[in-house]
């Protein structure tokens, strides 16, 4: 007998993996969470029924929402993490000795613990000495933070249920405020392509655009993800993505990836027209 697990990527589009088993199924005060394990992508989590990460494709949205900012800040030292629970990106920054402190903030206790048990290979990243995990709302835990961090990932899962609060003006104000004087925030745009996802993409470009001086978005290709295109969002107080990149500097790190390069960094910035238009509809507004 075969078991597929199927995600609704809209109404009338789906995703369905074969699946050899469940590795765990349980519901904390906040979310359903379920691990599988599969041929073709190996164990993921899904979350409420969604894939959030899998062991095949993980590391391209750890490194995008990572490198990115590391080769354009030219002195990250400390960093904050909103969701994180998996620890991929903290595993991903912890490549880099400068940085010196990061902080994740995550609000179910249950998918870390998970993760650690089922994902060690990905949570490791949160057993550095260097990282510090909080359980608690991102937004709170931001509201009285004033000038503290060089760089902010908010990666969190998607802007509906008890991650709603992620996805606001009053947060991308606070991340602001929280950032020092050259501080960046990096974080997830979602997908464009389906007409069910276009307003909540179009809403974040609006809210962020707003909010920071400098305001771009890259993208990458991450199957498991709806229409397995993604996108990503930069935001920063004083360095562009583009202009302030030094590929040569990041290069002399020596910084191990799989999917990120400085040639896919200049190239990440090229937008297909129609996410263009969409974009600067929402900057003209």
């Amino acid at each position: 007998m075969e078991i597929w697990f199927s995600e609704l990527h809209t109404s009338n589009v789906k995703l369905s993996v074969r699946i050899d088993k469940q590795l765990f199924s349980g519901e904390s005060e906040y979310q359903r969470i379920d691990v599988f394990e599969s041929q073709e992508f190996g164990k993921f989590v899904a979350l409420d029924g969604d894939i959030v990460f899998s062991e095949k494709d993980e590391f391209i949205y750890d490194e995008m929402v990572t490198h990115v900012p590391m080769a354009v800040h030219p002195c990250v030292k400390r960093v904050l993490i909103i969701g994180g629970g998996d620890g991929g990106v903290a595993k991903e920054l912890l490549q880099y000795t400068s940085i010196e402190s990061i902080d994740v903030v995550e609000t179910d206790k249950l998918f870390v613990d998970v993760c650690k048990d089922i994902f060690p290979e990905v949570a490791c990243g949160l057993l550095d000495p260097r990282v510090k995990v909080y359980y608690d709302d991102g937004l709170r835990f931001l509201r009285n933070k004033r000038e503290e961090y060089d760089l902010i990932i908010n990666d969190s899962t998607d802007p509906f249920g008890h991650t709603e609060g992620l996805f606001t003006k009053e947060f991308y104000g606070s991340c602001y405020k929280a950032l020092k004087s050259d501080g960046i925030m990096v974080y997830q745009h979602g997908s464009p392509f389906y007409d069910e996802d276009e307003d909540a993409c179009r809403s974040m470009h609006r809210k962020v655009y707003r909010s920071f001086p400098i305001s771009r978005v890259y993208q990458a290709h991450i199957p498991t993800c709806p229409s397995g295109y993604w996108l990503f969002g930069f935001a920063s107080k004083k360095y562009h993505p583009i202009n302030d990149f030094k590929p040569e500097a990041w290069k002399k790190l020596k910084i191990e990836t799989w999917y990120y390069t400085a040639n896919l960094h200049m190239g990440a910035f090229m937008l297909p027209k129609y996410v263009e238009d969409l974009l600067e509809e929402e900057e003209k507004e």
